[in-house]
C-alpha cells in the first residue's frame, strides 16, 4: 500500500485548521462639523438646537459652533450653549466656515456671499420674489441646500412640518382672537362664545395637521369651526382625530362663497403643490367677506392661498384690505420661538445623529429617501422641478444625481 498524504488520511483536515476571520467592515462614522448663525433676519427668534441637543452631539463627538446671542430671543443665553460643550464665536463669517449650516430662515444675500464652495445648508424655504436670484446664487457656490419643511421621516411624513404646524395652527387661532379685538382695531368680539351669544365662526381651508390644530384650538375656544379640503378621506379622518362631527365640504365655489359670507376668522392652510395654483380663494371671494373679520394666511412662505395676501414680517404683520384684517408672516411660529425651538431641535439632533453614523451628509443623502426629498440644491444643481418651473431654471433629479457623485 502507498503512502497517503496527509490530505488523504484527514480528508476534513483543512476545515478543521485555524482560519481567518471575515468581519463585516462596519460604517465610518464622520466627525460633523455644524455651525448656527445668528439669523440675520431680524423677525426671526428660533434657533435649530437647544442647549441640551448641543450637548447630546457633542458627547457624541461633533463640533457645534454657535454665533454670540444666536439663542437670545428665545431666551437661551450663550452660556447656556457653552456649558454644554457649544463653540461661541463673535462674527457670522467664523460660522460660515462650518461643514453645515444649520439654520431657520432662508438665507439672505449677504449670508450666501459668506458660503464656501460645496457647502451644505440646511434651512427653510420660502417663496418670496428674490428666491430666484438667491437659488442661482447658490448654485453658483457649488452648494447643497436643503429644506427642513420637505424632509420626511421612515413613515413618509414631514416631521418638522408637523411640528411647525402643530404650533403655527394652535398659534393662528390666538392670533385671530387677537385681531377680533378692541386692541388691534378689530370688530371687538371675543373668538369663541358664551351662553345666549352666538359663537364665532371660524372657516379652515385644509384639513391639514395646521388645520387640525387650528380646529382643536377654535372649538377649545367654543368657536363653531366649518373645514373644506379637496380630499373626503382627509375630511373624514380629520372628524375621527377631533372625536366630533363638524361641518365639512370639498372646495365647491358656491359653498364656500356662502360660508366666507358669515365667516369671523377664515385659517387658510393650503399649499400651492395641493393645488392647481398658489390661489385658493380669489379677490372677489375676499370681498364677500364681513367688515372686521380677520384672515389669517398660514401658507403665505409659499406663496398664499388668498390672491389678496402680502407678505409680512413680526414688526408689520397685518393690513387691512377690503374691509378684512389680513396676517401673512411667514414664521408665525417664531412668536412662541422656544416652544418652537424646541419642537425643530427634536427633529434636528437625532437627525443630525444619523448623518454623522452614516459617514456625512452626501452619503445619508445615498441611504435616505426621506432626506433626500428635502434637497432642492445638490452641488450646485437645482434637483426641485417645482421651484425649476416656477423661476425659469433647469432642474434635475436628484435620485439619478446620486450615482454621478
Amino acid at each position: 500500500m502507498g503512502r497517503l498524504s496527509s490530505s488523504t488520511k484527514f480528508p476534513y483536515a483543512k476545515g478543521l485548521l485555524p482560519q481567518e476571520e471575515k468581519l463585516e467592515i462596519g460604517k465610518q462614522t464622520q466627525r460633523l462639523v455644524i455651525g448656527i448663525p445668528a439669523e440675520a433676519d431680524k423677525t426671526e427668534s428660533r434657533i435649530p438646537l437647544t442647549p441640551e441637543a448641543v450637548e447630546i452631539l457633542v458627547n457624541q463627538g461633533h463640533q457645534i459652533i454657535i454665533e454670540k446671542d444666536a439663542g437670545k430671543k428665545a431666551n437661551y443665553t450663550d452660556h447656556q450653549y457653552s456649558e454644554k460643550g457649544g463653540e461661541i464665536v463673535q462674527t457670522a463669517g467664523e460660522v460660515y466656515k462650518s461643514q453645515i449650516v444649520l439654520k431657520i430662515a432662508p438665507l439672505l444675500p449677504g449670508e450666501i456671499e459668506m458660503l464656501t464652495d460645496n457647502q451644505v445648508v440646511i434651512s427653510s424655504l420660502h417663496l418670496t420674489d428674490s428666491v430666484g436670484k438667491n437659488l442661482r446664487d447658490m448654485m453658483k457656490k457649488k452648494a447643497t441646500a436643503l429644506a427642513f419643511e420637505s424632509i420626511r421621516d421612515q413613515d413618509g411624513a414631514y416631521p418638522v412640518v408637523r411640528a411647525m404646524s402643530s404650533i403655527a395652527g394652535s398659534t393662528s387661532i390666538l392670533v385671530a382672537a387677537e385681531y377680533l379685538s378692541n386692541v388691534n382695531k378689530g370688530k371687538g368680539v371675543m373668538l369663541g362664545g358664551i351662553s345666549g351669544i352666538t359663537p364665532t365662526e371660524v372657516v379652515i381651508l385644509g384639513a391639514s395637521t395646521a388645520g387640525e390644530f387650528a380646529a382643536r384650538a377654535a372649538l377649545g375656544l367654543g368657536a363653531s369651526v366649518k373645514i373644506f379640503d379637496d380630499s373626503i378621506k382627509r375630511l373624514m379622518e380629520l372628524q375621527d382625530i377631533l372625536g366630533q362631527r363638524l361641518y365639512t365640504s370639498i372646495f365647491h365655489q358656491q359653498v364656500l362663497e356662502r360660508v366666507l359670507k358669515t365667516a369671523d376668522v377664515v385659517i387658510g392652510t393650503i399649499l400651492p403643490e395641493e393645488t392647481k395654483g398658489p390661489i385658493v380663494i380669489s379677490e372677489d371671494q375676499v370681498k364677500l367677506m364681513k367688515r372686521g373679520s380677520v384672515i389669517v394666511d398660514l401658507s403665505i412662505d409659499r406663496g398664499g392661498c388668498f390672491e389678496t395676501s402680502e407678505v409680512r414680517n413680526h414688526d408689520d404683520p397685518a393690513f387691512e384690505k377690503h374691509g378684512v384684517i389680513h396676517y401673512c408672516v411667514p414664521n408665525i411660529t417664531a412668536r412662541v420661538a422656544r416652544t418652537s425651538s424646541i419642537a425643530i431641535s427634536n427633529v434636528f439632533a437625532p437627525l443630525l445623529s444619523e448623518i454623522g453614523d452614516a459617514g456625512g451628509i452626501k452619503q445619508y443623502l445615498k441611504e435616505d429617501a426621506g432626506l433626500r426629498h428635502g434637497v432642492y440644491i445638490y452641488n450646485g444643481i437645482l434637483t426641485n422641478s417645482y421651484l425649476g418651473s416656477l423661476y425659469g431654471i433647469p432642474s434635475r433629479d436628484i435620485n439619478l444625481l446620486m450615482a454621478a457623485f
